[in-house]
């Protein structure tokens, strides 16, 4: 498979004038019906670039978004890209004090922002010291088309044009600056790797229902442009607004693997025709196999691809094939896949010397996808990034002799039960199969005899009661005693983050209260 024409640029201002050359009339955005051209894509962001430069904004400056995921913030995006300005997406589930943050640590110049919440941030931006003009998303577009497209000089392939806030579980969240390299610097190894996936038809289409404050949400759209497809925008992500666009023409998408769970057990799902979708990326989370069978068997003529990485590193670093997925399971299926073209991966014990295959440590990067660092925190950046270049993940795994690598679990998130490591993950993926139970998160909690011992909280399904001794019983035949719960919580839902991951510091908190350390 090939698509009918290729580039080789490794900057938003190239590429897209490239596609506005060669596909003028190629669609580059749809939502809700509106679609823009590539031809008029380029011609939008240059006046969109004309009003930035009418407002002081220049290379290195930051500008900032609060919305859902819209045509124009990805359109403003491309042209700060271009011009070199840094565009920060902010989560709009967030918090008034934690938005405040992430922009005054900015020091944004102006705020875009989606007319639903144009209050909450004229509010916050009257508070900060840099006072950053606020102006409602479609009164820029207006705006914008008053301007000529702008003479500009576009900044080089090593430029921050991206910084998105790690939402982290402690503490305030972390710049994480991408440049135009982290974005597109892999993509050339992948296509001279012949993988099928990273080829792309002049018709296919990219889903984006993934928060754009978060790389599964705007890093989609850096892939489309890319590849000079159609974006297929939704404002956020619904199970109906999924299988919507895929009715719609969607070819390509990424989804989470809480959403994807809402999708496939959702009354439609039985009678969708999945067979249009071609590549389903999935990832961000550990996928319990369970879940992962059943959307092979609902979509059993779409590809499956896991994609691991993280903010640090633009996205996705190692991916699992669509030939190791298979309807029965297989081993392979637990795995984060192996490292993509360009990469290297290694798991690295306490000393940052790589481990033996199969042996438990960090999982380290070294790629051109990996950020330069945090912005103004160069501690963090020192703590993150050793001196070699290799970017330290913070995640726990294990590489077996093919290359596979199997996560664990977040460092820090490892409970030590008389001695013997439990990740929480590998208990949850044990446990997710249950009849009675729709979500679970494991955590560790004080113990007189063991130091710690294995908690799980549950959810029930709808209609459903749960037996504590049945689900530790059940989880006692998958996995080894030790790492099965002692016991038991039901809870009616999980404490998340403005990003949905699970906040377990939560579910921790009631029994380390009073404790002296938050370990044992």
């Amino acid at each position: 498979m090939a698509q009918t024409a290729h580039h080789d640029h490794k900057t938003f201002d190239a590429i897209l004038h490239f596609w506005a050359q060669e596909r003028p009339g190629g669609p580059a955005f749809d939502q809700d019906g509106r679609v823009t051209t590539y031809a008029e894509a380029d011609v939008l962001t240059r006046q969109i670039i004309a009003l930035l430069l009418a407002r002081g904004v220049g290379k290195g400056d930051r500008v900032a978004w609060l919305g859902k995921n819209r045509d124009i913030y990805y359109m403003i995006y491309i042209a700060a890209a271009r011009l070199g300005a840094v565009m920060v997406p902010i989560g709009w589930r967030l918090a008034p004090p934690e938005i405040a943050y992430i922009l005054g640590d900015t020091g944004a110049k102006l705020l875009f922002a989606d007319a639903e919440f144009m209050d909450t941030a004229r509010q916050i931006a009257a508070d900060l010291p840099a006072k950053p003009e606020v102006i409602e998303a479609e009164a820029a577009r207006t705006a914008a088309a008053g301007f000529e497209p702008a003479t500009y000089t576009p900044p080089g392939p090593h430029d921050p044009v991206l910084q998105l806030y790690t939402s982290g579980t402690t503490g305030n969240p972390k710049g994480a600056m991408l440049t135009n390299t982290n974005l597109f610097g892999l993509r050339a190894a992948g296509l001279a790797a012949g993988l099928e996936w990273q080829f792309y038809e002049p018709d296919d289409c990219m889903l984006v229902a993934m928060p754009c404050a978060h790389i599964g949400g705007t890093g989609l759209v850096n892939i489309a442009v890319a590849n000079g497809v159609r974006s297929l925008v939704l404002a956020e992500f619904t199970p109906d607004g999924v299988i919507d666009a895929i009715n719609a023409g969607a070819t390509h998408m990424f989804i989470v693997p809480a959403a994807l769970q809402m999708v496939v057990q959702h009354p439609r799902a039985a009678d969708t025709d999945f067979s249009r979708l071609k590549y389903l990326l999935y990832g961000a989370a550990p996928m319990p196999l369970e879940l992962l069978k059943e959307a092979v068997r609902t979509m059993p003529k779409s590809g499956f691809l896991q994609a691991y990485g993280m903010t640090e590193t633009t996205g996705t670093v190692s991916y699992l094939p669509a030939e190791d997925h298979s309807l029965e399971g297989n081993r392979r299926m637990r795995s984060a896949g192996k490292a993509c073209p360009g990469v290297r991966i290694e798991v690295r014990g306490p000393d940052n010397h790589e481990l033996p295959r199969g042996e438990i440590g960090e999982v380290c990067v070294l790629s051109p996808s990996n950020t330069p660092g945090y912005w103004n925190l160069p501690d963090a950046t020192a703590n993150t990034i050793d001196p070699d270049g290799w970017l330290h993940t913070g995640d726990a795994g294990i590489m077996d002799e093919d290359g596979y690598i199997y996560i664990q679990d977040r460092i820090k998130d490892m409970i030590i039960s008389g001695g013997e490591n439990v990740y929480p993950a590998e208990v949850e993926s044990a446990i997710y199969g249950h009849p009675a139970i729709a979500e679970v998160a494991v955590i560790g909690i004080p113990s007189d005899k063991w130091g710690e011992e294995v908690k799980a909280c549950v959810v029930p399904k709808p209609g459903h009661e749960i037996d504590a001794d049945d689900v530790i019983a059940w989880a006692r035949a998958r996995i080894a005693g030790f790492k099965a719960p002692k016991s038991v919580d039901v809870i009616p839902m999980m404490p998340r983050n403005a990003s949905g991951k699970i906040l377990r510091r939560e579910l921790r908190a009631p029994y380390w209260d009073g404790q002296e350390r938050q370990v044992s």
